[in-house]
């Protein structure tokens, strides 16, 4: 009982960092209406930024934070002006083919030059042990950091001019163009924002398990599942949904293969779509 209780709180910690990842999806959504399919790609680049930062230059792993959020904004920002502004206002599929094409491109160069061999970054952390179970720091530091971001990002949003800004961009656009909000200049910096999360989230998912170029499409399933959980358009929603998804994981890996994992949580994702097509945890409102 000990050790399903252990996979359950491990579960949690996991899907702190999985509900990151998806603020940064559903913040893009949320504000004009476009589903990235970048996100998976972005994903991996900071978990590539976190090895070369810490192989090449030796930086201690978690201070590779700041570089990777600061280049994940500059990325997002010129995502936003190559694959992203002409489509804003247009059907949802051109928004899909126009990112889904700069991540097929994406994903061309990274095994082009890097194939898809395994990368891993060693993290040494004292865990903190009960009865015969130990959780790892590295787990820990990981959702810390996560909830800390996450609550970070909430402040942003709720308490400052440009954070009220895309709120406003997110509810109506053309009003907060009549008062005079630089609608486009706050659509790009959305961007810049949903990617800088998405790499975020990656650098830490890099300091808990192995990846490789294409362990994109995994997270960013993932990242679908726990933004259908939260409502599209919600990101304190997406944090929620990260750590039900992460709770899920947690109960059912003692009782069957990881392999079926997966399955189960796009049978969940299926069951959400059809029983509350607005979310588990919508909410009236943007963000």
């Amino acid at each position: 009982m000990l050790g399903i209780f252990a996979s359950i709180i491990d579960g949690v910690l996991v899907g702190l960092v999985y509900g990151l990842s998806a603020m940064g999806l559903t913040l893009i959504w949320g504000v004009m209406d476009v589903i990235n399919l970048t996100h998976g790609t972005m994903i991996v680049a900071g978990m590539f930024a976190l090895y070369f930062l810490v192989s090449a230059l030796g930086l201690p792993p978690y201070f590779a934070l700041p570089p990777v959020l600061i280049g994940g904004f500059l990325v997002g920002v010129l995502l936003y002006w190559i694959a992203v502004h002409r489509m804003v206002g247009r059907p949802a599929l051109m928004s899909l083919l126009s990112t889904f094409a700069v991540n097929l491109v994406l994903i061309g160069v990274g095994t082009g030059v890097w194939g898809t061999a395994l990368f891993n970054v060693a993290v040494s952390l004292p865990g903190v042990s009960i009865d015969r179970y130990t959780f790892p720091g590295a787990h820990i530091l990981a959702a810390a950091l996560a909830a800390l971001i996450a609550a970070a990002l909430y402040f942003f949003l709720h308490r400052t001019r440009l954070g009220k800004a895309v709120r406003a961009v997110a509810d109506n656009r053309e009003a907060a163009e009549l008062v005079g909000i630089p609608t486009t200049r706050v659509l790009a910096l959305s961007v810049g924002f949903g990617v800088a999360l998405a790499g975020v989230s990656g650098m830490l998912i890099g300091t808990l398990f192995p990846f490789t170029v294409l362990s994109g499409d995994g997270y960013q399933l993932k990242g679908f599942v726990v933004t259908v959980l939260g409502g599209f358009g919600n990101p304190v929603g997406a944090l929620m949904g990260g750590v039900a998804l992460g709770l899920l994981e947690g109960a059912v890996t003692p009782f069957v293969p990881v392999s079926w994992t997966l399955v189960i949580e796009f049978v969940l994702f299926v069951l959400v779509l059809i029983a509350f097509p607005g979310g588990v945890f919508a909410r009236r409102g943007v963000m």
